[in-house]
């Protein structure tokens, strides 16, 4: 049933990363494709290794018109940290990202797997480097091996729906039904009434955005 009657604006976020699995920027190129066929904007974490690795796509996501964030440099959890580490760490992304895409990422930031989003001494430290924490209200796991492109965009767009005004969804560039995917979460969303925004045309509260899903304990941490 449409909801074409009642709009409600909807964050797309991608985490650009450095995947453990073999990849090329590929799903990055088709993802800034088809938002730009869509003329939908979105907002994309950036980890500086990765910008380092792909400095065209980070200049095409600003000319483009996309929201840039930082997205740490090594992806590591931040709360295995040293306050002097994460500082080191945040200032190393935040300097290639001015030099390669020429933006200031602040003040979003995702924490790489939200690990230590309810930490308050981490967060406060992050605020004193200028950022906040930037969770998400849908997340579909699309990296798993099993998912398909089919499964992708039926999750995100149920659960944005279901969410309603101001979703934030977390995606990932590099898994492959993400790209085969987002025409259709495009299409549909925008049949059901929804309208693609950056996170900075939202309405965040002043304190923590969305968390996410809770932190695993420490012994998961260290495995």
């Amino acid at each position: 049933m449409s909801r074409s009657s009642a709009q409600f604006r909807v964050a797309l976020t991608f985490d650009a990363e450095h995947p453990d699995r073999p990849n090329d920027g590929a799903g990055a190129r088709l993802i800034l494709d088809a938002l730009a066929q869509a003329d939908a904007p979105a907002t994309f974490f950036l980890q500086g290794r990765w910008a380092e690795a792909n400095p065209d796509l980070c200049r095409r996501m600003v000319r483009d018109g996309h929201l840039v964030g930082s997205h740490s440099h090594y992806h590591v959890r931040m709360p295995l940290l040293t306050d002097a580490g994460l500082a080191t760490d945040v200032r190393a992304a935040e300097s290639v990202i001015r030099r390669i895409a020429r933006v200031d990422p602040r003040p979003w930031f995702r924490l790489p797997f939200a690990s230590g989003a309810t930490h308050a001494r981490l967060i406060a430290r992050l605020a004193d480097l200028g950022y906040r924490h930037v969770g998400w209200h849908v997340e579909v796991k699309e990296w798993r091996a099993r998912e398909t492109a089919r499964s992708v965009a039926d999750r995100i767009v149920s659960r944005a729906a279901v969410h309603g005004d101001g979703a934030i969804v977390l995606l990932h560039t590099w898994p492959d039904p993400v790209s085969r995917a987002l025409p259709s979460v495009l299409e549909r969303l925008a049949a059901d009434g929804a309208q693609m925004v950056r996170l900075d045309q939202l309405d965040l509260s002043a304190d923590l955005s969305p968390i996410g899903e809770p932190q695993p304990a420490a012994a998961e941490i260290s495995a």
